[in-house]
C-alpha cells in the first residue's frame, strides 16, 4: 500500500481518539463529588426528617452556590469515636472523595478517656490519608462541667489531629447553637431544623474549601 494512504489512516485513528476523550471530559468534570458525613447523631439527624439533618442540609446549600455535589449521611446515634474506627470501611465506601468527620461529642459526654479518643480520631485519619481521601475535622468541645485538665486535653485533640495529617480544620460543629434554647430541641443536645441551618451556614467555607481540594485531586 502506497505510504500517503496509510498515513491519512493513521491520522483519521488520531484524530478520533483525540475526539473521544475531549468528548469523555465534560462527563467526568461533571460527576458529583461524593462526600461521605461520618458522626454520630448530631450527623444522623436525630429528632428532624431526614431532609432536615445536617448532610441534606449542607448539600442543598452547596449546590445552591453551584457545587455538583453528593453527601451521604453516615451518622450513627450514639457513636463513639471507637464505633467510628469500626465501621469506618463500611460507612466510607469505595468511590468516596472526601469525609466530614464529625465524631467525639458522644467521648467527651461520657467522659472517655482523651487519650482513647485521640487513638481511635489516629486511626481513623490515618486510614483515610491512606486512601488519599480529603477531610474535614469538625472538632468538638468537652462539656464545660468536666475537669479543667479533661477539657484541656479533650478539646486539643481535634487541631492536633487535623494538623497532623493536614486535614481542613472546623473548631467546633456546633458553634453558634450550643446553648441557645431556640436553636436545640427540648433535650438541649441537638438541634432544631434552624439550628442545623446555623451550623450549615458556618461550616459552609470549609465545605467549598474541602471541595477545592477534591478538585485539585481530581487534577492530579
Amino acid at each position: 500500500m502506497p505510504i500517503q494512504p496509510i498515513l491519512r489512516i493513521i491520522v483519521a485513528i488520531a484524530c478520533a481518539a483525540i475526539s473521544l476523550t475531549c468528548q469523555a471530559w465534560p462527563v467526568a468534570a461533571t460527576e458529583p463529588i461524593r462526600i461521605v458525613a461520618l458522626g454520630d447523631s448530631l450527623t444522623a439527624g436525630t429528632g428532624l426528617p431526614h431532609s432536615a439533618a445536617f448532610p441534606a442540609r449542607l448539600e442543598a446549600a452547596l449546590r445552591a452556590r453551584g457545587h455538583a455535589v453528593e453527601i451521604i449521611n453516615a451518622g450513627v446515634s450514639g457513636d463513639t469515636t471507637s464505633g467510628g474506627v469500626a465501621r469506618l470501611d463500611s460507612s466510607v465506601p469505595s468511590g468516596t472523595e472526601a469525609v466530614i468527620l464529625a465524631l467525639g461529642a458522644n467521648d467527651g459526654l461520657r467522659g472517655v478517656d482523651p487519650n482513647t479518643t485521640r487513638s481511635a480520631l489516629d486511626r481513623i485519619l490515618r486510614r483515610l490519608h491512606e486512601r488519599r481521601i480529603a477531610v474535614l475535622v469538625a472538632g468538638m468541645y468537652a462539656p464545660r462541667h468536666m475537669r479543667p485538665d479533661y477539657v484541656r486535653a479533650f478539646d486539643a485533640i481535634f487541631p492536633h489531629l487535623a494538623a497532623t495529617y493536614g486535614a481542613i480544620f472546623y473548631p467546633f460543629f456546633l458553634d453558634g447553637v450550643v446553648g441557645n434554647r431556640a436553636l436545640n430541641q427540648g433535650d438541649g443536645v441537638h438541634p432544631t431544623a434552624a439550628g442545623v441551618d446555623v451550623i450549615v451556614g458556618r461550616v459552609l467555607p470549609k465545605a467549598e474549601e474541602l471541595i477545592a481540594r477534591v478538585k485539585v485531586q481530581r487534577g492530579s
